[in-house]
């Protein structure tokens, strides 16, 4: 048993690092309101953007109306695009999403690259000896659409100059404050025959005929506009959900370290005062014998 000295030490140390874990929770508490409600006021614009699309895809001739609606006959390479975080101290968040998108493309028939949005998912997809076409790290922690939308043109470009014959996007999506699930979108070309894996608003589900569109002041220029502008907003939505979800897994695991810290201080204090007391038992045992050995002697 280790002795007084030593159990205080660690008692002191423990407490330390709970401090340290009970302020984390309380940041990522706030950090991860903000960013819920930042995601949550993207969603009716993304929703309407995907009715749009929807519709516009739903027109005669859908494979002529813009390169990013056509799947091509054979695919040679692929692109992803995976968003994780920059920090660490989330429990598992990082390394499920990297595990996620290793196992979900482990038999891929043909090259892959990525993407990668988050220091901690680059520096493992590099470890892991994966090709990495580009990096984003150090976004604001607020970001807007205008921090997200290179990565979406980047995404767009690949894809329309033949380097990448599909692309996907993997990320977090958030659930609620406990759940955080791993996900996977195919980002081009678009798939809009369902909506199935997009971001839908309660009570946006449409039902009838869909309309004819009339384009004014031309289908070309409007096609252009929209259909890339709706990939880089796949891409900002998905960046959005994974901030909620980075700053709730960091909220939950900073709140299971603060508890743990306090059982083992609690174990540790139980041990001191054990230790304690033997010291004590121990010196009066010695006083006794001393007295007993004294008076003997008289």
């Amino acid at each position: 048993m280790a002795n007084a000295r030593e159990v205080l030490l660690r008692i002191k140390s423990v407490k330390n690092i709970a401090q340290v874990t009970r302020a984390l929770q309380a940041v990522s508490a706030s950090k991860v309101q903000k960013a819920m409600q930042a995601m949550y006021r993207t969603r009716p614009y993304a929703t309407k953007a995907w009715q749009v699309l929807t519709h516009i895809a739903a027109q005669p001739g859908r494979t002529t109306l813009h390169p990013l609606l056509v799947e091509r006959d054979q695919v040679n390479n692929a692109l992803v695009v995976l968003v994780s975080g920059d920090r660490g101290l989330a429990g598992a968040y990082n390394a499920n999403i990297v595990r996620f998108v290793l196992k979900n493309f482990a038999d891929y028939e043909v090259p892959l690259r990525y993407i990668t949005i988050g220091r901690k998912g680059r520096d493992m997809m590099i470890r892991r000896r994966q090709e990495i076409l580009a990096e984003f790290s150090d976004l604001p922690a607020a970001p807007d659409f205008a921090d997200i939308s290179s990565i979406g043109r980047m995404a767009v470009d690949e894809f329309l100059s033949g380097n990448a014959d599909e692309v996907y996007l993997v990320y977090t999506d958030f659930v609620n404050m406990v759940k955080q699930i791993p996900m996977v979108k195919k980002l081009l070309p678009l798939e809009v025959d369902s909506g199935e894996g997009r971001v839908e608003a309660f009570g946006a589900e449409h039902t009838g005929p869909e309309a004819t569109y009339i384009y004014e002041p031309g289908q070309e220029q409007i096609l252009d506009e929209i259909v890339p502008r709706f990939t880089a907003l796949q891409v900002y939505q998905a960046v959005m959900e994974s901030l909620a979800s980075e700053h709730a897994a960091r909220m939950v695991a900073m709140k299971n370290a603060t508890e743990n810290a306090t059982e083992l201080s609690a174990a540790l204090q139980l041990e001191y005062n054990k230790a304690r007391q033997q010291t004590i038992t121990s010196e009066m045992l010695d006083i006794a014998g001393g007295a007993e050995a004294l008076a003997q002697s008289q």
